[in-house]
């Protein structure tokens, strides 16, 4: 074969992109056939293969670099993070037809490269093992920020090795190892690995499309890591808007409900106003309430605070601090170092509306202040004019302008209580009800006297011993002479009236101590006979109490229905003498004693109201003369 066709048949084979084994067949037909250097043959057979090889490396670089801006590419389009960091390190794996790949971030803090990433890696040993700078090839990567390839990792003593490196490497069975820098700039931000089982060495075009690859994954982590900073920014600016909004409506409600608060207080509203208007700015019932669980004031009257509310209640005013748990909101209402009452919602409010609370508290405190304040005023005034009445010390006309600028009208029928034994809680429950009910009340001496509307002086006197006892914490417990007496008179009208009532008052008052009934309440009519003897009363009004409604009948239509009863009792009840002692036939002494009963009412005939009237008969005879 000629040395033309043997180079003929070299290009044909280049042409047709044979494989090496036709190359090789070719040479050994061109020995065969003789004729030709077999030197020069040799030289042509190699320069055949080298430019095979050459044109096979070509079109592998051709590959990999398409492979490689390809994964560019995909890098480019990913934004989180933890995207971009598993693509390059499966891309890497890819690209170097690698066993396992793998990826480490620096922690410049701690002079560490950490795992992040792993491929084909299985033990957790070596996911969390960490690399000082320096240390392993890893560490002297991420230190030198220069490549390093290892055919026999355990063997290679270029870099330091370290138990804790060496059991890792050891428990996955790598052998080859492959690491390159991820570089910003000048700034290594971690190592991009490649690694095999075998001893299968990395080739310096290994090392280079690795480095490569590095150079634009760092880039993408850069890229991904500012997303993250961006969208991590804009998530802190719209939480700080959003905050930023709440402040506002915050503000807005607090300036609100400062606005209805003062509105409130200028207004000189009530803690019922308070309540109405703090749930117009929160939309939610509110009641105010005092440690005894008593309503001051509620926008939901139907729904009263029940025990357990009330416990949380008396918690809050015992430590003078607020309270948002157990699904409630309480705030104390605390004046003068002393709990008043407090502010309850059932929610637990946020931080806006509980300063809302504490405000309305404030104000809360304010009105109870100002009210307690108004009313010791009042109660002092009250407490002059009743002790100017009863003890003489100004005209009626004065006294009755006076008590008409505080309210209390004398033209209306009072009753009149004079109390001994007074306690504090019975004052102050006296006070109460004055004010309450634009009466008068005052200590006069060492007893208490209250001038109170209306009729029943007894029963007005039973409610004021009741109230006491029930502001005291329970019943009355008469305890020797600390026990509260109640003497009563009444109904009378104009101031001359309430003196009268008041000596009378005093008279009943005295007639109880010496019978021994302490804690007692009664009047002129209750104690009768005895209470005039003992009392030193007017006897004519007594025989008024008495008989008053039989004298006015006589009078008014001129029978005799007093002779009747009086000859009536003196013949021991018995008609037919009481008809012969007044010359009239017993059924008329019949007819006069069913008018009498029904004039002096039911239980007329009872043996005390018969003696009583009686007693008044003969008391009648003496005043006659």
């Amino acid at each position: 074969m000629s040395a033309d066709a043997f180079g003929e048949g070299y290009l044909a084979l280049l042409a047709e992109d044979r494989p090496v084994r036709d190359f090789d067949a070719l040479l050994e037909r061109a020995r065969a056939a003789g004729g030709a250097d077999p030197e020069g043959l040799q030289r042509a057979h190699d320069l055949a293969l080298r430019a095979r090889g050459l044109r096979e490396l070509g079109r592998r670089r051709e590959a990999e670099l398409s492979a490689l801006f390809e994964t560019v590419a995909d890098l480019a389009a990913l934004k989180d993070l933890d995207d971009v960091l598993e693509a390059i390190v499966r891309r890497a794996r890819t690209l170097l037809a690698a066993d396992v790949s793998y990826l480490s971030l620096n922690d410049d803090e701690a002079g560490a490269t950490y795992m992040r990433i792993t491929q084909g890696i299985h033990s957790e040993e070596f996911r969390n093992v960490r690399l000082p700078f320096g240390a392993g090839l890893g560490g002297l990567v991420a230190q030198t920020a220069r490549p390093y390839a290892t055919d026999d990792y355990f063997h290679d003593r270029r870099f330091d090795h370290t138990r804790t490196i060496d059991s890792a490497v050891g428990s996955e069975d790598l052998t080859a190892i492959l690491g390159v820098p991820l570089l910003l700039g000048r700034t290594v931000i971690g190592v991009l690995y490649a690694a095999n089982h075998d001893a299968r060495p990395f080739s310096r075009e290994d090392v280079d499309l690795l480095t490569s690859f590095a150079a634009h994954a760092a880039v993408a982590i850069d890229n991904a890591s500012r997303i993250e900073e961006t969208q991590a920014a804009l998530a802190d600016l719209r939480e700080t808007s959003a905050l930023l909004q709440r402040n506002v409506e915050g503000v807005q409600r607090a300036s609100a409900a400062h606005d209805r608060l003062a509105g409130v207080v200028l207004q000189g509203g009530s803690l019922q106003d308070v309540a109405t208007e703090l749930e117009a700015v929160l939309d939610e019932a509110v009641h105010i309430v005092d440690a005894r669980g008593a309503s001051l004031g509620s926008s939901d009257p139907d729904r009263a605070p029940g025990p357990a509310e009330l416990e949380l209640v008396r918690r809050s005013l015992d430590d003078n601090s607020t309270h948002v748990e157990d699904g409630l909101s309480i705030v104390p209402v605390w004046a003068g170092g002393a709990p008043l009452a407090a502010v309850l919602v059932r929610v637990e409010v946020d931080d806006v509306s509980r300063r809302i609370l504490e405000r309305a508290a404030t104000v809360a405190a304010l009105i109870m202040v100002v009210r307690r304040s108004v009313a010791e005023t009042q109660t002092r005034l009250r407490g002059d004019l009743l002790i100017d009445v009863v003890v003489g010390r100004s005209g009626a006309g004065s006294l009755t302008a006076r008590a008409t600028q505080l309210g209390a009208d004398l033209g209306q029928p009072h009753a009149v209580l004079v109390v001994d034994a007074a306690g504090p809680q019975l004052v102050q429950a006296a006070g109460d009800l004055a004010a309450a009910q634009a009466g008068l009340s005052a200590e006069v001496g060492e007893r208490l006297v209250l001038v109170l509307p209306g009729r029943d002086a007894v029963e007005l006197g039973r409610q004021l011993l009741q109230r006491a006892g029930s502001a005291s914490g329970g019943p009355r417990r008469p305890v020797g002479r600390s026990v509260a007496t109640v003497g009563a008179a009444g109904p009378v009208r104009g101031v001359d009236g309430v003196r009268a009532a008041f000596e009378e008052a005093t008279r009943c008052l005295e007639a109880l101590l010496a019978l021994g009934r302490r804690g007692d309440v009664a009047d002129a009519a209750t104690l009768g006979f005895v209470g005039l003897l003992l009392g030193r009363g007017d006897p004519r009004e007594h025989v008024q109490d008495v008989l008053g409604p039989v004298l006015d009948y006589d009078d008014l239509r001129g029978t005799a229905l007093v002779e009747t009863l009086d000859a009536w009792l003196r013949e021991d009840r018995h008609l037919a003498r009481t008809g012969t002692r007044l010359h009239v036939h017993p059924n008329t002494v019949t007819q006069r004693l069913d008018r009498i009963g029904r004039l002096l009412g039911d239980g007329w005939q009872a043996p005390d109201r018969l003696l009583e009237a009686g007693l008044a008969l003969r008391l009648l005879h003496v005043l006659r003369g």
